[in-house]
């Protein structure tokens, strides 16, 4: 993984605790979005800790650019560097600022999982490997701000039937977008979780998702789901 932040203390803190991990290498590290976006270029990292306000380039400008190579599935086993098949990293946003703006913004840009700086040691190890390994990291305060959004703005597009996605599929997309975890899911279906795993690999290749969190942006603003059903 890479570390972007422009503090150089919190760069070495983060680098020092996140390397001794014993699935976590940290493969570089960014001073600004600018030195990230280059730096990624050369390691391809599979996650990206992404700081928000850095000079140059900030954190949200970097993940758009970063990402608009293309969609990216649910995998990644290891939180090192990838010789995966050239797709982009996860991004994990990290900030100080706990801000609706910087929540909506940073997903819909691309971003798996948004995190304070207050988390603890261990919760930034673990959110490492949540969106390393496809999911979304989203914590209940984030989920209602960006449902709130969703709520004020409306959907983009009206509600339609998803084209290409079976019913169940559909209703495995609606849980993703409720929040639900693949263990909610499949007791709430009544299936193994390795079946809804199948299920959301197949979502994301048929809507061209680059993960559960574009799932959820997408659900949302095609109008699948609405805030409040």
């Amino acid at each position: 993984m890479l570390i972007a932040d422009d503090q150089g203390m919190v760069r070495t803190g983060f680098t020092v605790f996140l390397d001794a991990q014993p699935d976590i290498e940290v493969v570089g590290e960014a001073v600004n979005g600018r030195e990230a976006v280059e730096r990624i270029a050369e390691l391809r990292p599979d996650v990206v800790l992404m700081d928000v306000r850095m000079p140059v380039m900030d954190g949200l400008a970097a993940t758009r650019e970063i990402l608009s190579a293309g969609p990216r599935g649910e995998s990644g086993e290891r939180t090192g560097s990838g010789e995966d098949d050239g797709h982009p990293p996860k991004i994990l946003i990290l900030t100080t600022f706990d801000l609706d703006d910087y929540v909506y913004e940073a997903l819909r840009a691309g971003a798996s999982g948004f995190l304070l700086k207050d988390a603890s040691a261990q919760q930034l190890a673990e959110a490492v490997r949540v969106v390393a390994a496809g999911e979304a990291l989203l914590a209940p305060s984030v989920t209602r701000r960006l449902i709130a959004e969703f709520a004020r703005v409306g959907p983009q597009r009206p509600r339609v039937r998803l084209d290409g996605i079976t019913g169940r599929e559909t209703e495995v997309l609606v849980l993703i977008a409720k929040g639900r975890s693949n263990q909610e899911i499949a007791e709430e279906l009544v299936l193994s979780e390795q079946t809804v795993k199948t299920h959301i690999g197949r979502i994301l290749a048929k809507l061209d998702l680059r993960d559960r969190a574009q799932a959820i942006v997408y659900a949302y603003e095609s109008g699948l789901v609405r805030p409040g059903e």
